[in-house]
């Protein structure tokens, strides 16, 4: 238990009564690239630092993906954009084990950087360890622990060595969506809160296994960047069963229903409900400084304009319901060419049929 404390121990005193500790020339740097998780944080996987030192009795590892659920307001401040992550440090031995624990898979790239480089970064990361620069303020793509230590890397040299190597052609919104196949509703909340910047091209590096793939293909001076790669942790992907409830089957029997019982105030609302959160989909831009979620076309299917039907009469009523089906028409041209159209196909269908049906009824009623 002891020799897992005394690498942060070491680097504490070091740090707390001098400068920061010279590294020794067996000193190693190595990049960790982490297999996804059950949880919606761990979706994506994760990246970090290790710095192993034997002549120095060091071996640490710098996690950039740190948060405290126990932020006031932590969740309002998420969905804001101004949630604050930090760096944190955690001996290789704790870290390993937590990742054996949930069986996700670690697999660790050693790179080829020289005595002076390593001790820059060493440093750098001891800098943002214990100072200001610990906190940083999460952005999905733009900021997170993948760029983070993407970052670190590059400023040790003089051009960017790490950027994305795999498709630019299709778009953030597509590259995410395998990561939620066991994770149904996971899938269709962000296909949901997602507005049309993840529709753009993914140029972006921001992924752990981007970071990965970055790093198998970089070269300093004609030298490939990563010395070895080997699996630390071989992780298990567990199959999980089929669940009826967590699938789309379900969200379609739900809609079936709906539209089976055919009552008013059923139908109205589920209407009014649906404009509800489309009445969210509109303000949330305004309140939230993620980019992810403006501009969000969604809006046009969980339309706001559901909140006035249970409330207009006759004219009024037929004009709103043209209007509705109008903006849904536009919705399926959009999302035509988007991989969640499946996803969305059953509120589409449902408020279509719905819409038909209620015009038709005040229509007739005339």
């Amino acid at each position: 238990m002891i020799k897992k404390f005394l690498p942060l121990l070491f680097l504490c005193l070091s740090l707390g009564f001098s400068q920061n500790p010279l590294l020794s020339k067996n000193a190693k740097v190595s990049i960790f690239t982490c297999g996804k998780g059950s949880e919606l944080y761990s979706t994506f996987g994760h990246t970090a630092i290790r710095i192993q030192d034997s002549n120095n009795f060091l071996d640490v590892v710098y996690n950039y993906g740190a948060f405290d659920f126990r932020t006031e307001n932590f969740y309002l401040k998420f969905v804001k954009g101004d949630l604050q992550y930090f760096i944190n440090a955690t001996s290789y031995e704790d870290f390993i084990f937590e990742y054996q624990l949930d069986n996700r898979e670690v697999i660790e790239q050693s790179i080829d950087l020289n005595l002076t480089k390593k001790q820059e970064l060493f440093e750098a990361l001891n800098s943002s360890l214990y100072s200001e620069q610990k906190y940083y303020t999460y952005k999905f793509i733009d900021r997170n622990c993948t760029t983070m230590v993407m970052d670190k890397v590059n400023n040790l040299f003089d051009k960017k060595v790490l950027k994305k190597i795999d498709d630019t052609s299709i778009s953030y919104r597509e590259v995410l969506y395998p990561y939620f196949e066991d994770h149904f509703y996971y899938k269709l909340g962000i296909n949901i809160i997602f507005g049309a910047p993840t529709d753009i091209k993914s140029e972006q590096l921001f992924l752990p296994i981007e970071l990965l793939h970055s790093l198998d293909n970089a070269k300093i001076n004609g030298k490939k960047l990563v010395l070895k790669k080997e699996i630390i942790v071989k992780g298990n992907k567990i199959e999980k069963p089929f669940s009826f409830i967590n699938s789309i089957y379900f969200i379609a029997l739900l809609l079936l229903i709906i539209l089976v019982i055919n009552k008013r105030i059923v139908v109205f609302s589920y209407l009014f409900i649906l404009g509800l959160f489309g009445l969210f989909l509109c303000l949330v831009g305004f309140y939230s400084l993620h980019k992810e979620i403006l501009w969000n076309y969604n809006a046009l299917l969980f339309n706001p304009l559901y909140l006035l039907l249970p409330f207009l009469k006759k004219e009024w009523f037929k004009r709103i319901t043209i209007v509705s089906m109008i903006f849904l028409a536009i919705y399926c041209c959009i999302l035509v060419t988007k991989p969640h159209l499946l996803l969305m196909l059953p509120f589409i269908a449902c408020n279509c049929f719905i819409l038909v049906k209620v015009y038709l009824r005040t229509k007739t009623a005339e």
